[in-house]
């Protein structure tokens, strides 16, 4: 596994944190989900970022513990287990895709949906709803997959939640309904005080509304820092021959159109044989598990 040293500035002790992780593990058969730890900063909005299977939906399944896992978690300094009621009002969840039934009137998954909170507040609710343009005579049926994600945050938010935690909210959505969300979380983190941790493959999302990013590969964490700080940790190498690629100690190195590319450390000293530009978060990604992938290949042989 290729280590990077990217912490410093996301780091749990001294600071409020809305969320905190520590050591999170969960061992399955054919995958282990290895001591992930990690903070979620008051009134920030946190990306987990990694390939299928790297262990996204399972680390946010062990946080909320819908899941048996090891480990700590703490929302807002309460530990999720010692104080289990109280953190589940703290915080809002929305699933990957909208499980109800076709044919439900949204007042009826409302009714159903209030009791469990205490601090459900309907003037609230429906001030989201008047905002997101919905009304409870619909069917969920006849709603759009993005007022389906409008809906599942007027419920998360209509209890006081103060952390919402989200699995891939803008699956299936199309790029005016992205925009639109990534607009309302922006508000919510700004005028409701919420903070967020979500998880995507959308990585246009991530540069449009992420201060952090929570890095997973193959169950472990491979960063934990500010957005900024990880795309500013290399540069984007493009080179004519895979020699020059190699001599360049270039990163994760893969044949693309016009030669081959890679990434370089920043700061290191260029060659004549080197293209630079700035790195992508999906360049980032693709370059590194590359290379781990490249690892796990000459350490099993």
């Amino acid at each position: 596994m290729l280590k990077m040293k990217m912490k410093s500035k996301n780091e749990c002790a001294g600071r409020m944190n809305a969320l905190e992780v520590k050591g999170l593990t969960k061992i399955y058969p054919e995958f282990t989900l290895d001591k992930v730890s990690f903070c979620v900063p008051q009134g920030h909005i946190s990306g987990l970022i990694g390939r299928n299977g790297a262990g996204k939906s399972t680390t946010l399944k062990g946080i909320l513990r819908l899941i048996a896992a090891e480990g700590n978690v703490a929302v807002f300094g309460k530990d999720i287990i010692k104080d289990e009621m109280a953190v589940k009002q703290m915080i809002g969840y929305v699933g990957g895709g909208f499980r109800y039934y076709p044919m439900n009137a949204l007042a009826a998954i409302r009714k159903a949906y209030e009791p469990f909170y205490p601090t459900w507040n309907q003037d609230k609710y429906e001030k989201f709803l008047a905002q997101f343009g919905l009304s409870e005579r619909k069917k969920v049926k006849e709603l759009s997959e993005g007022m389906k994600v409008k809906f599942a945050l007027a419920l998360a938010l209509s209890h006081g939640a103060k952390l919402l935690i989200m699995d891939e909210p803008t699956s299936g959505l199309d790029p005016l309904s992205r925009e639109e969300f990534c607009d309302i979380i922006l508000q919510l983190v700004r005028e409701e005080g919420v903070s967020v941790l979500f998880s995507t493959h959308i990585t246009s999302d991530l540069m449009r509304v992420a201060d952090d990013i929570v890095y997973l590969s193959q169950g472990k964490i491979l960063a934990a820092c500010p957005l900024k700080e990880l795309l500013g940790k290399y540069r984007l190498g493009r080179f004519a021959s895979l020699a020059e690629a190699a001599e360049a100690k270039a990163i994760g190195i893969k044949s693309v159109k016009d030669g081959y590319e890679g990434l370089l450390p920043r700061g290191t000293r260029r060659s004549n044989h080197v293209t630079v530009g700035e790195a992508t978060i999906d360049n980032i990604i693709v370059h590194l598990e590359k290379a781990n992938e490249e690892k796990r290949y000459a350490e099993a042989d």
